[in-house]
């Protein structure tokens, strides 16, 4: 997933934002969907996508603050998953050289 949001530490990262790439593995139980082939049998990825997005929003100084904040809020409002990886990754980062990202990963599982 990519989002223009606007984390860092930096004014200007704060003023005019960066592209940051989402990443998310989810396990859970697909047996059912993989059976009844129905939305409300699995997890909905969309409500998945529109609550990362509202994270994203979200200014934080850090990516970790900012993926740690993501990967709670999808372990809270969605039982359905089991375990989590999380990376985000904050492209073209403003080190002074070529770098083409950053990226914290994070896992969790219930």
């Amino acid at each position: 997933m990519k989002f223009h949001a606007y984390h860092g530490v930096l004014v200007h990262e704060k003023e005019a934002g960066n592209t940051f790439l989402v990443t998310v593995i989810m396990e859970l139980d697909t047996k059912k969907a993989g059976t009844t082939d129905r939305l409300e049998d699995t997890l909905n990825y969309q409500s998945v996508y529109d609550a990362i997005g509202k994270e994203m929003s979200i200014p934080s100084e850090l990516i970790e603050h900012a993926a740690h904040r993501i990967m709670d809020r999808l372990m809270q409002d969605f039982s359905q998953i089991q375990a989590i990886s999380l990376t985000l990754s904050k492209l073209n980062p403003p080190l002074g050289g070529d770098v083409e990202k950053v990226s914290i990963e994070l896992h969790s599982a219930r």
